[in-house]
């Protein structure tokens, strides 16, 4: 099935028509083109994962910071790992005090429940609520599932393609951030 081009406001012809930020040498129109459909796709992306991410939240009544506590609640008890509110803080990047709110916000609305740690007598354990558990299954995790389908129809060297571009991808952009955060910093 022919899909109509997907408009993007990241193609080279709308984001840097002068080729002021990206190099364009040794690329004919057609690899030009490729690579606008590839940021095109990611850009769609990105769109669908915020669509079913907002959708996720207003059914659980939840904001995004919830659910990704949620997730790693979820994730810890798949891998049997006691969670304590410090781990939380800092799987989060939040302060011992916000996630403190957090929690209490959570186990009002029945998502979470605080228990003695099984090992050490000084800390709490997080877990998540069987209910919250199951909706997060049903609502969150089917979707997430279905990419399976996109990565097994690609053959192994296909795999390894997407996971060389991805890494480099997320690499790239990393450096990027980093170069625009110490240039900041050194500003000030």
């Amino acid at each position: 099935m022919e899909r109509e081009p997907r408009p993007t406001m990241f193609s080279l012809a709308s984001s840097d028509p002068k080729g002021e930020l990206i190099d364009r040498t040794g690329l004919d129109a057609a690899a030009l083109d490729q690579i606008d459909r590839i940021m095109a796709e990611m850009g769609h992306l990105r769109a669908v994962e915020r669509k079913i991410s907002r959708a996720s939240q207003d059914y659980m009544k939840l904001n995004e910071t919830d659910m990704r506590a949620i997730r790693f609640l979820i994730s810890a008890q798949h891998t049997q790992t006691a969670v304590t509110p410090s781990m939380l803080a800092k799987h989060l990047k939040i302060t011992t005090a916000s996630v403190t709110k957090l929690i209490d916000r959570l186990e009002n609305g029945g998502h979470v429940v605080r228990a003695p740690h099984p090992t050490d007598r000084r800390s709490l354990c997080i877990t998540v609520t069987r209910e919250t558990h199951l909706a997060a299954r049903e609502q969150v995790g089917r979707h997430h599932a279905s990419r399976f389908g996109a990565a097994q129809r690609l053959s192994p060297a296909e795999r390894e393609v997407v996971i060389r571009f991805l890494a480099e991808t997320a690499s790239d952009l990393e450096d990027s951030s980093n170069s625009t955060d110490a240039s900041s910093a050194s500003e000030a």
